[in-house]
């Protein structure tokens, strides 16, 4: 058990090290351009994961959003999904996926996901990707791996694997959040504001130019060092 978990805080640590390039933005499967990516949620926040804070556009191809207390609420991941419905109890209706073929929002139940491919995973060691058409999935499962199901044993699927990934999740955003802590006293205007979300202090940051032009890596750092703190 010690060694797998060692080996998936390698896995997450090693995953966000080769997706950086040079001047500090990401690219990886998952991103889209700003503009390609449709932001179905609204206010300051729109652009992050209410659940982790992680930027949409970049993790687009496994966004999720459902209709959540009469608004919508879009994540980066089905992981995410999971935990807001399991532990934060929200009550999600009309839940929907974005097709990787299309980069379209489809209904997550009638989408066919390919789970475990060599592809990334978003906040999670399985990788679990949605596609409208079947044969498209199938295509897909035949290039890079994996097993097509739907929405429910995808669902399942991230749910029994949701405490691993979460704890290597909470590593990693632990370090990252000291990395933040640094930023913060070292470029950051002060704020005694408290937040409910890492979304919500990464667009009260952004609002504010606390950190002036900060994006990217940096900006998630410091996002979770104040909501932690």
């Amino acid at each position: 058990m010690k060694i797998s978990r060692l080996l998936m805080t390698i896995f997450f640590v090693s995953t966000l090290m080769t997706a950086l390039s040079a001047n500090g933005k990401m690219h990886l499967f998952q991103s889209v351009p700003a503009d390609q990516a449709v932001l179905l949620q609204k206010g300051n926040e729109k652009k992050f994961c209410p659940v982790c804070g992680m930027n949409l556009p970049m993790f687009y191809k496994t966004n999720h959003a459902a209709d959540a207390n009469g608004k919508v609420k879009q994540y980066c991941s089905i992981h995410c999904l999971v935990e807001d419905i399991e532990l934060n109890h929200t009550p999600l209706k009309n839940i929907k996926v974005v097709d990787t073929h299309s980069l379209k929002f489809i209904d997550a139940t009638k989408a066919f996901y390919v789970v475990g491919s060599t592809k990334k995973g978003t906040m999670s060691m399985v990788s679990k990707y949605a596609f409208a058409k079947k044969t498209e999935a199938e295509k897909f499962a035949k290039k890079y791996g994996g097993k097509v199901m739907n929405f429910k044993e995808a669902y399942m699927t991230a749910k029994k694997d949701f405490a691993d990934d979460a704890r290597m999740i909470a590593k990693k955003q632990k370090m990252m959040a000291k990395k933040g802590a640094m930023i913060y006293n070292k470029m950051c205007q002060k704020t005694n504001k408290i937040f409910s979300s890492v979304a919500e202090a990464k667009a009260f940051v952004l609002e504010k130019k606390l950190c002036g032009n900060i994006q990217g890596k940096k900006l998630q750092a410091v996002g979770l060092y104040l909501y932690k703190r």
